[in-house]
């Protein structure tokens, strides 16, 4: 039987110990976000089901719950909503990302004040969006004059969102100067010799770009964000832009670690032959490339002292739908779901044929099946009533003092 305590310590050893205690702490808070932060936890505990080792090989994100999808713009300069975290991407049987994304929509049920049937009809909803995208067979996406629903709220929220106060939110302003805010709740001060490696990295990219002095560093902090990736090496950069003080722009750079469901796969005997990588931020990068109708500007593999980061740019634009308003109406958040559904489907079709993944064909004929989603729907629950127990296992620990600080 799996040691929770002593796999959760081990996976997380190595991290920056100030942001790993914060992520310890959100993990205690509830189980949803226990769920968000031990996704390795979750694939080593994978039900032996045929289901989840014979489906169609799929590109997948990987880490899917509620909370990893949302709004950004794109590099055409147009604001989409989609898959938005790649870290844990691979290729896997297609089924891994449907009982992840169905597990948390049932751990997630309390938090939005759901009943387990209400729980149990989004579930439904969301497959069978999942199953027609898939049959259908034609890879779309979401924009702002495609949504409805909640998620149209959000995308037609975004266009009063301009960046001067986006700006204000993460710095401090004297005259025509920004400095990063580093207050303990969206960043934490660098060394000196953080400060250094950052910029010189910064520019080495801007060196190959038209124009350099875009990418001029006026600052850098270490960042903080997510849930699973808190202790992670990662930095906010605050770079000149299109000029100061609200021409400003703002760079997450952040450090690509192996996937979680790669020894998942391999414990299972799952052989499923990966591309041979140039690093772990090449297969983040390439794997979001291809799952999403568009990428966002700035997104790069790059590397800095032999260790792999992702690049990419913060944007005003970014955002999640707020689930907790669906206002009592059901059908607020089947919608919400359906979109989640199709939106799987789509970057799957877009992705198949590439490097092992199933071709269009295979996963259309899978889509049109009628017996594997029910059986599906009853191993989610399985997986739920583990990620609970888990989590009973994982807060007596951390009560106790296991995790260090509390």
């Amino acid at each position: 039987m799996l040691d929770v305590i002593e796999t959760i310590r081990s996976y997380n050893t190595g991290r920056d110990p100030e942001r790993l205690q914060r992520k310890y702490a959100a993990m205690r808070r509830d189980p949803f976000t226990f769920l968000r932060g031990s996704c390795h936890l979750f694939y080593a505990q994978l039900p032996q089901a045929k289901l989840l080792s014979k489906a169609p090989p799929a590109w997948v994100c990987g880490d899917m719950h509620l909370e990893n999808f949302g709004s950004y713009k794109g590099d055409n300069r147009l604001v989409y909503f989609d898959l938005n975290d790649f870290d844990e991407a691979t290729l896997a049987p297609c089924t891994w990302e449907l009982v992840r994304l169905l597990t948390s929509v049932r751990i997630g049920a309390s938090s939005l004040k759901l009943k387990p049937a209400q729980a149990q009809s989004l579930c439904r909803s969301f497959l069978d969006a999942y199953t027609a995208a898939l049959s259908n067979g034609k890879a779309r996406w979401i924009e702002r004059d495609t949504a409805d629903g909640m998620v149209g709220d959000l995308l037609h929220s975004l266009r009063g969102r301009l960046r001067p106060p986006f700006l204000d939110s993460r710095t401090e302003r004297k005259g025509k100067k920004r400095t990063l805010r580093t207050d303990g709740k969206k960043a934490l001060p660098v060394t000196g010799k953080q400060r250094d490696k950052v910029t010189a990295l910064i520019e080495q990219v801007a060196a190959n770009e038209a124009n350099p002095r875009f990418y001029r560093v006026l600052d850098v902090a270490r960042r903080i964000a997510g849930t699973g990736s808190l202790g992670v090496d990662r930095y906010v950069v605050l770079i000149e832009g299109k000029g100061s003080p609200d021409g400003n722009y703002l760079l997450d750079l952040k450090q690509a670690i192996p996937s979680s469901l790669a020894p998942a796969l391999l414990k299972r005997g799952i052989k499923l032959s990966q591309p041979d990588w140039h690093s772990e931020a090449e297969r983040v990068v390439t794997v979001q490339q291809r799952m999403q109708a568009i990428s966002p500007a700035f997104l790069k593999a790059v590397n800095m002292d032999g260790v792999s980061y992702v690049l990419r740019g913060l944007q005003p634009t970014e955002d999640r739908v707020a689930l907790g308003n669906w206002n009592g109406k059901l059908d607020r958040l089947e919608g919400v779901l359906q979109s989640m559904g199709q939106l799987i489907a789509w970057a799957q079709l877009r992705s198949s044929g590439r490097h092992g993944s199933a071709g269009a064909d295979e996963l259309i004929a899978y889509g049109g099946k009628a017996r594997w989603p029910a059986k599906l729907l009853e191993l989610s629950g399985d997986c739920a009533q583990q990620v609970g127990r888990d989590w009973k296992v994982f807060a007596r620990g951390y009560d106790s003092g296991v995790f260090g600080e509390t």
